[in-house]
């Protein structure tokens, strides 16, 4: 599954997309940032708080408890603002 990352995010974890591989336990989009939080510094540094992180699932908004099943492509991103 290939994970994008966005703004503070990719500054964070220090790359803009990755591809990884998680466990089967991981399931929903926030088991997917909570394992990817553990995976090293910069990433437990960009979801040190999982509320204000955004996610879409082959481009679709979806929200934490989102199945990730069958996903080619996850983004996370911060809120949005209009202007």
């Amino acid at each position: 599954m290939k994970v994008l990352y966005f703004a503070w995010l990719r500054e964070r974890v220090g790359c803009a997309e990755e591809e990884v591989s998680p466990p089967p336990e991981v399931t929903t989009v926030g088991d997917l940032a909570r394992w990817l939080a553990g995976r090293g510094e910069g990433h437990a540094h960009a979801f040190e708080n999982p509320a204000v992180v955004r996610a879409a699932l082959d481009r679709r908004h979806v929200k934490a408890d989102a199945v990730i099943a069958g996903a080619r492509e996850i983004a996370f991103f911060p809120p949005m603002t209009g202007g």
